[in-house]
């Protein structure tokens, strides 16, 4: 009898953790997109009008310990770019910036993008991501923007241009009564202040032409852009999450 009593027990004592463990993650979830922007930091934005020089800032950035990259939509054969990126770089997430429309989001999607930036909030936009299980990033600037963009179910939110606003002073006013947003400041981001973005409540930054010269570029010195890579990751390193 005394046995079947602590078997009892036992048996309640489990069904009372698994209940809790069950609850605990149902009100927490492990979101693997947010897990990424913490673990990585960085977003490497590339546009160019020209796909091959598209294709060797991606590699340089690649080489540099970069792993999430956005390929701009306007940028020369971004549609082919993306599918092809993916392969040749399978440590990497290669995701679709400057997407604007339905059309240009269905077509990134069956390219084979990663995630999705979009410049603006679009509730059409996001809920196509949510359809396809693919993170929408919606543009937004003001407190009233960024709160419309994530209770429209955004992935997360980037504050764009930042730069107009104050930068991280900015950032940093926002992050008392938005903490719980995960924001990516775009538009402003250097080398030099990247890791003061995320001092300053940023769960990652986006930048672009501060990380690809256009000295680099125009020189197509990818020699100088690997080197800046590593120089941004080892920046951002204290901030990284494994």
């Amino acid at each position: 009898m005394e046995h079947c009593s602590i078997f009892l027990f036992v048996i309640i004592l489990c069904h009372d953790l698994w209940q809790f463990i069950a609850t605990y993650f149902a009100k927490n979830p492990v979101n693997p997109w947010l897990s990424l922007l913490q673990q990585h930091r960085i977003i490497a934005v590339i546009r160019a009008d020209n796909v091959v020089i598209a294709r060797e800032m991606a590699l340089a950035a690649a080489a540099g310990g970069i792993k999430l990259i956005e390929i701009a939509w306007n940028t020369d054969r971004a549609e082919s770019l993306i599918p092809k990126l993916q392969q040749e770089l399978p440590d990497c997430k290669i995701g679709a910036g400057t997407v604007l429309d339905l059309d240009m989001a269905e077509r990134a999607i069956a390219c084979g993008c990663s995630f999705l930036f979009t410049p603006h909030t679009s509730r059409d936009l996001i809920t196509k991501g949510l359809e396809n299980n693919i993170p929408v990033i919606a543009g937004a600037l003001t407190p009233t923007e960024i709160v419309t963009a994530w209770q429209a179910g955004a992935a997360a939110v980037k504050v764009f241009p930042i730069k107009v606003m104050g930068g991280f002073d900015y950032l940093q006013c926002l992050q008392p009564v938005l903490r719980d947003i995960p924001l990516i400041p775009t538009g402003g981001i250097t080398i030099e202040n990247a890791d003061k973005f995320l001092e300053a409540g940023a769960i990652a930054v986006g930048i672009s032409s501060h990380l690809f010269s256009p000295e680099a570029i125009v020189e197509a010195d990818w020699t100088t852009i690997i080197a800046r890579s590593r120089t941004l990751i080892q920046k951002v390193q204290p901030f990284q999450r494994s």
